[in-house]
């Protein structure tokens, strides 16, 4: 009897676990981090209807969020789940290991938003969309430890008080090494402006030296605007931006 009292117990523990309520992972996550609403579904596999992560410069929305916890990496101490989310034209899905505040795993990852976006971790405004294809990319205290990727910038434009000047799509193969900086080339694929130079990122410290040449340079609107970040160069523009990304927001 009492065996099979203690197999009972433990049919009912393994029930109640398994059909834990999404809603828990409100009182699980770090809300100074994460912020979830309308949870539906369990803790193994739900869905919210609104998701919001701390970036540098406050929140970004993630929209609606579907997502697959994988039990066993509970054992390990690091939440893997797979995920996606959409938000208007903004889209992201991939596998993400949780290993603590600011370290993160991203496997076969891929994600589509605003262009715009990047003035939340940079000093620039440009228009279009920009995804990003990872096989694997470790991120560590919020930058980048190892992995390699590729950007494209599409239908880039650049806004000007007199209205987005087209500009083309572009292309970045990026690479990050243990102890190395990353570092990434940038490639034309079409349009009238053609760019060609480097991207780099050391802890903090960033570095954008893009050449800028083409027929679409002859545009007096946009060489009005490149005047004020850019200086001229036999044939063309060259673009050198130097700063530090801002440290995230703690507490």
């Amino acid at each position: 009897r009492l065996v099979l009292a203690l197999g009972l117990v433990s049919l009912l523990c393994l029930s109640l676990v398994i059909s834990a309520p999404a809603r828990l992972l409100g009182a699980l996550l770090p809300p100074e981090q994460v912020l979830l609403q309308g949870l539906e579904g369990t803790v193994w596999q739900g869905s919210a209807s609104r998701a919001l992560v701390r970036a540098p410069t406050g929140y970004l929305h993630l929209g609606t969020v579907h997502w697959s916890l994988h039990p066993l990496s509970l054992l390990l101490l690091a939440p893997s789940v797979d995920i996606d989310s959409s938000w208007g034209s903004q889209s992201m899905a991939g596998e993400l290991v949780w290993r603590g505040s600011g370290d993160v795993d991203l496997r076969r990852f891929e994600a589509s938003v605003s262009a715009d976006l990047l003035r939340q971790f940079a000093p620039v405004s440009l228009a279009g969309t920009l995804s990003v294809q990872l096989q694997e990319l470790l991120l560590r205290d919020g930058l980048p430890a190892r992995g390699a990727g590729r950007l494209v910038w599409q239908n880039g434009a650049w806004p000007t008080a007199q209205g987005v000047l087209p500009l083309g799509n572009y292309a970045v193969e990026f690479r990050k090494e243990p102890e190395e900086a990353l570092t990434g080339q940038v490639v034309t694929l079409s349009g009238p402006v053609e760019a060609s130079g480097v991207v780099e990122l050391r802890e903090r410290a960033y570095l954008v030296d893009i050449l800028l040449s083409g027929q679409g340079l002859q545009e007096p609107q946009l060489q009005q605007a490149l005047g004020l970040i850019a200086r001229p160069v036999d044939k063309g523009y060259r673009i050198k931006l130097e700063g530090e990304l801002q440290a995230p927001h703690r507490g």
